[in-house]
């Protein structure tokens, strides 16, 4: 019994690390505000995973077979909140050394993982696939929280610093506006791979 925590870090480090709305956020709020001053909405983020970790891991995944229209709404809100983050990543115009008086705070980073697709898929995933069979679920669930956070604290950051740098390469230049539209499109695509492959029920 337990979980395959080495096989289930280079799983998670796959999703986490790679293009999604979150990351597709940390790096566009990185760019227009600053690295410093995005800290708060990273923290946010990185916490706002626990908000849904720790629910599924309780048996949310058992209410989603009895209630599917429940989360189909959710899902269509999820859709709705990620194209709606991608139309305001596409619109933003960068500021290199930031915008500190603007920028996402805490509360704000919380809501980026309960409305994203690939998240949980990502934590449906990891119960289903990498926690044998028998383990005791306060067990599985603080395995897999803590797998998560800890890949979260060393590559949200990381996102987010790369748009800071990036801001001070593009920023007012001619290649900002395709930048910007293609992080969007790249966050829409993100979740429709994960939407269309059925992934997250």
């Amino acid at each position: 019994m337990g979980v395959a925590v080495v096989a289930y870090l280079i799983f998670a480090a796959s999703q986490v690390g790679t293009p999604g709305p979150a990351n597709m956020a940390l790096m566009a709020t990185g760019a227009r505000f600053g690295f410093r001053a995005a800290l708060p909405f990273v923290a946010g983020v990185a916490l706002g995973k626990q908000l849904i970790i720790w629910p599924i891991g309780f048996g949310l995944m058992e209410l989603a077979e009895r209630m599917p229209m429940a989360f189909d709404v959710l899902k269509w809100a999820s859709i709705a909140y990620i194209c709606w983050l991608a139309w305001k990543v596409a619109n933003l115009r960068l500021k290199a050394g930031g915008d500190v008086s603007e920028a996402p705070g805490f509360f704000a980073g919380l809501w980026v993982h309960p409305l994203n697709p690939k998240a949980w898929a990502m934590i449906v995933t990891g119960f289903t696939s990498f926690v044998a069979e028998g383990t005791p679920t306060l067990q599985a669930t603080a395995t897999i929280a803590a797998c998560l956070f800890a890949l979260q604290l060393v590559l949200h950051p990381m996102w987010t610093f790369a748009g800071d740098r990036i801001a001070h390469l593009v920023a007012g230049s001619p290649a900002e506006k395709y930048l910007m539209w293609t992080l969007a499109a790249l966050t829409v695509a993100s979740v429709m791979l994960v939407l269309l492959g059925g992934e997250t029920r």
